[in-house]
């Protein structure tokens, strides 16, 4: 049971409220009801007390009020359906004691009611005046409108894949939340009813303290607080409204009524638990009691949008500040590795693309950092059969510019003999021909390296790893692999940014980023068309994609392909699914390249390392139950 793709529409409610007015309340909730069923949410929340009111003060103590409240949720709840689940504010009175609760309400039935736990009485606060923290109460089911049912704070609402739980205001500012213990036992998406006042920096201290509780905890964390109609009194009400998925924003408003709505991947978020179950081992508080909730509920969801390029950043001054940070990151590693083994000089192929582009970018901060002479970086060029004139040049200016010492040796004579050894025709540009050069080419540079007590560092980026798009024993080898942990997406981005640290590289930079991605290991045809390794693979925006959902999310090659056909609308859908078989493919195939890969520092999230993030067979069969043969 659970939503195709896992994929729940959740929002928040901000109504304008009359204070102790219960009847204009339940009529803007039921508006706000309505709309919500249009726009197909699954999750409703509202603010805390939004049948009445926050700031009633004694009010709320009045036993009129919480007859309106009765009479206001008996309209309610018949107009829920079985695919909404909505959670209401409000007072509730039970054997002469008043709490402050959330009403949640499924499928035409209040199927749970949940208490306040932490009342603040400090400062503006005083809710022990009028209130029962719900850790008081010696009851967990309660009579109400004529039902048996259930109250608690220990309450898990269970949707079969998605299981919420709910706590108010306060409860998530003290320093145990009762959604700590909701986690441990299950949930995945925490509501909070709030009616939080504003004063100067309280929004974003607001936001960092929702943000931070839902990556701890890997849920999905809906937050909305009361807003515009409370008494200005003594306070100001803003209506902070905020959506967040482990971490992440999903959607936020602030001093805006109707409802603020976003997407969750309940999937994403479980998958991040499995990954990371030794972080949910502590000992649980308090058994949570299961209530189901969506049954026999079709839920489909879809995002409009899907981002292209998860490695990089959208916002370009930050992604520029990201850049700048990766790449020092990169650095320190070499830096370290070469302080750490007496290393004072470096040895470099430098073919003229993106990858070794970066690798020296990293090298030259890095010697930086060292205070080491860039004469003793030594960037080799070594042409072959099917170098081009422009990578040849753009290697050249590359070197020239940063001052480092160039060396160049022509490979392809070397090339022809161990072919004609072989008895391999120079004619038929096969693997064996392609695989010779680059093998070639990892025997110079080490043996250079021996000559001059230098470290080879390797150029591989971590898409050509996850496909295995190397030479086993050759551009495959290295003594340490600064690239290994960027994707090629991110590679191109960082090699942009550099020019932004140093200008005088700004026309190679772009002459580089410019050159169609190739392993130049065959000569051009007639018209001068290089070898393209996209033509062969398919696009490394569209492997890249898949890595990252795959890797870290750990979504299902259907689920990878329907986010791949609504991120990349603009390419036909057999193309996508052509490209992604390859994908599954590779990864699966090429795991005895990775299994014996040097090493390299890891930069972000997604790292394919045997010594770290990817324990994996190597002889595992390519059609297995991740990867099903169509």
């Amino acid at each position: 049971m659970g939503a195709k793709f896992g994929f729940y529409k959740v929002a928040t409610g901000n109504i304008l409220t009359k204070v102790g007015d219960v009847s204009k309340n339940k009529e803007s909730i039921l508006n706000l009801i309505k709309e919500a069923k249009k726009e197909k949410v699954n999750v409703l929340t509202f603010g805390e007390l939004s049948l009445t009111g926050y700031t009633l003060g004694d009010l709320l103590l009045n036993n009129n009020l919480m007859k309106e409240v009765e009479l206001a949720l008996k309209e309610i709840i018949p107009t829920i359906p079985n695919d909404l689940i909505v959670f209401i504010g409000g007072p509730f009175t039970y054997l002469n004691r008043t709490f402050n609760v959330t009403y949640v309400i499924n499928d035409s039935k209040l199927v749970g009611i949940v208490p306040k736990s932490y009342l603040p009485s400090y400062n503006e606060f005083y809710e022990k005046r009028w209130f029962i923290s719900g850790k008081e109460a010696n009851f967990n089911e309660v009579e109400f409108l004529g039902n048996k049912v259930k109250f608690g704070n220990d309450l898990i609402f269970d949707g079969g894949d998605i299981k919420l739980g709910a706590e108010i205001c306060e409860d998530l500012w003290v320093i145990t939340p009762p959604s700590n213990n909701l986690s441990l036992n299950g949930g995945n998406v925490i509501v909070n009813l709030s009616a939080s006042n504003e004063t100067i920096s309280k929004k974003e201290y607001r936001k960092e303290l929702v943000k931070s509780h839902s990556a701890k905890l890997y849920v999905g964390y809906i937050y909305s607080s009361s807003g515009f109609g409370e008494s200005s009194q003594d306070l100001v009400y803003s209506g902070h409204q905020l959506i967040y998925s482990s971490g992440k924003l999903i959607n936020e408003t602030y001093d805006e009524k109707g409802l603020t709505i976003g997407l969750i991947d309940i999937e994403e978020i479980n998958n991040d638990r499995n990954k990371h179950a030794s972080s949910f081992e502590c000992s649980i508080e308090k058994e949570a009691r299961f209530i189901k909730v969506f049954e026999n509920a079709k839920i489909e969801h879809s995002p409009r949008q899907v981002n292209k390029y998860p490695f990089i950043l959208k916002d370009d001054e930050k992604r520029v500040l990201r850049s700048k940070e990766v790449i020092a990151l990169q650095a320190k590693g070499l830096a370290t590795r070469l302080y750490n083994s007496n290393f004072d000089k470096v040895v470099i192929g430098i073919s003229g693309g993106l990858d070794s582009t970066l690798a020296l970018f990293v090298i030259n901060e890095a010697f930086n950092q060292l205070n080491l002479d860039k004469k003793d970086i030594y960037c080799f060029s070594l042409p072959g059969f099917g170098t081009s004139d422009r990578t040849f040049e753009n290697a050249k200016k590359l070197i020239e510019i940063l001052g480092c010492t160039y060396k160049e040796i022509d490979i392809k004579n070397t090339s022809t003999e161990v072919l004609k050894a072989l008895e391999h025709p120079l004619d038929v540009y096969d693997v064996a021909y392609e695989n010779v050069q680059a093998r070639i080419r990892t025997l110079f540079l080490m043996n250079y390296a021996n000559m001059e007590n230098a470290l080879v560092v390797g150029t591989g980026d971590l898409s050509e790893e996850a496909l295995g798009f190397m030479t086993y024993n050759g551009d495959h080898m290295s003594m340490y692999a600064v690239n290994i942990s960027i994707p090629k997406t991110l590679v191109k981005i960082l090699v942009n940014d550099y020019k932004f640290i140093h200008n005088e590289l700004k026309e190679v930079i772009e002459s580089i980023l410019d050159t169609p991605i190739s392993p130049e290991l065959v000569p051009q045809d007639k018209n001068k068309k290089m070898q393209e390794t996209e033509v062969i693979l398919g696009k490394y925006d569209l492997h890249d994609f898949f890595l990252y959902h795959y890797f870290r999310n750990s979504f299902s090659k259907e689920k990878i392909y329907h986010l791949a056909t609504i991120a990349f609308n603009d390419l036909d859908k057999e193309y996508i699914k052509t490209t992604l078989d390859t994908f599954f493919f590779r990864y699966f195939t090429q795991q005895f390249k990775r299994s014996c890969m040097p090493d390299g520092v890891k930069v972000g999230s997604v790292s394919l390392s045997p010594r770290g993030d990817l324990r994996m067979p190597s002889d595992m069969s390519p059609y297995n139950s991740f990867n099903k043969k169509n």
